[in-house]
């Protein structure tokens, strides 16, 4: 089996998340005809098999597919499919099925979005032997396992709703997934796992003493939100955690909260995301017929139009959108929001009539600056 096909693809990703989501063919782009073939085909050669059970059905390796994909690659899937772990042997309860099926579907979206996933592809940093490791590729993503191999010092999140680390340039992004309705949140905890990665990018193994491009020790470290579609960005917004205070909520655990649908516009924000470069090349441009903001407003907002301040929402970065409307409401004024063109609804949604909408075409915005890599 060649490595560039979609049957080895899958077959990898099966073994990455320990169970996949019936749903990842469709992340993959395989048209429905030919998915349907593929996995009968996998199905026959004895590959893959089905797991359904409590109406949740999804995708696992039988153990020749475990022996293949280890005698083809060892370093790259010996970790995953080797000891008692959940992506070498699933356990069977509802809610641990679920996880490993939506942290499939993270990972297929990083990977189009063109994020190293796979142990032969980055370096080993969570580790106790990890020094003056160089030229780390970005951007790469951790998982929470691999994360854990700092040892007793991880001990601390072993309770975190985070499913990994993503390292981009100039920023690092902790990854959760809280699918169609409002994820469990521990502030405390969840503010460990900012904590840790502020000590590694100060002077552990993120920091400057152990590969290049470092992390500087005021590198900001954001929560980075993976949502069934762009309603759930309300919820969330709107979200004070429920009667218990249980439920996320936009807190201080981190320096900001993105967030993206679980969509191919999420991997095009995934790459948005991880470039600096274009982040700040497309800022430019968005605020370049406006005026400089105005300091003695007392409010977070990057330009000013016909008098209106003005906030960039492309990232959709909730804390200062959020932070945006309440000021606009406690003074009664109006504003005005830049944004993609599919997350305009929900930005109505959530401001109603506070503000003006301006939106970017997605479609044009690909064509010129994003690299199809999925």
């Amino acid at each position: 089996m060649e490595t560039d096909t979609c049957a080895y693809q899958l077959l990898s990703l099966i073994a990455l998340s320990g169970e996949c989501s019936v749903d990842i063919i469709t992340y993959m782009g395989i048209s429905p005809s030919y998915a349907e073939k593929l996995i009968t085909k996998l199905k026959d050669e004895g590959y893959i098999k089905t797991h359904y059970r409590d109406r949740l059905r999804g995708y696992r390796l039988t153990n020749r597919g475990k022996k293949f994909l280890i005698g083809s690659n060892p370093d790259r899937f010996l970790f995953y499919l080797s000891g008692n772990t959940d992506t070498n042997r699933p356990r069977s309860d509802f809610t641990r099925r679920l996880r490993l099926q939506q942290t499939s579907i993270v990972y297929v979206m990083l990977q189009n979005a063109g994020v190293s996933l796979y142990r032969d592809e980055k370096k080993f940093l969570f580790t106790q032997d990890a020094t003056k490791q160089r030229n780390l590729k970005l951007p790469a993503f951790y998982q929470a396992r691999e994360v854990k191999e700092l040892g007793a010092e991880a001990v601390k999140i072993n309770n975190s709703r985070t499913m990994g680390v993503l390292l981009a340039p100039r920023r690092l992004y902790a990854v959760y997934y809280t699918g169609g309705s409002l994820m469990k949140w521990e502030y405390r905890t969840e503010l460990k796992v900012k904590t840790l990665l502020q000590f590694h990018a100060s002077r552990g193994v993120l920091s400057k003493n152990n590969f290049y491009p470092w992390y500087h020790p005021d590198t900001p470290i954001r929560a980075l939100i993976i949502g069934e579609n762009m309603d759930m960005a309300v919820k969330l917004m709107k979200s004070t955690g429920g009667y218990k205070k249980s439920f996320f909520c936009l807190d201080a655990s981190f320096d900001g909260y993105h967030f993206i649908p679980a969509s191919k516009e999420g991997e095009v924000m995934l790459q948005l995301l991880c470039n600096a470069e274009l982040r700040n090349e497309l800022e430019k441009l968005l605020v370049s017929d406006l005026l400089p903001a105005d300091r003695t407003l007392g409010l977070e907002h990057d330009a000013v139009s016909e008098g209106l301040p003005v906030l960039l929402c492309h990232d959709f970065e909730m804390l200062r959108i959020t932070r945006f409307f309440t000021y606009l409401s406690l003074h009664g004024l109006k504003g005005k929001v830049i944004c993609f063109d599919f997350q305009k609804e929900a930005l109505e949604e959530y401001f109603g009539g506070a503000v003006m909408l301006e939106t970017i075409d997605l479609e044009k915005f690909k064509r010129r600056y994003i690299t199809d890599v999925g």
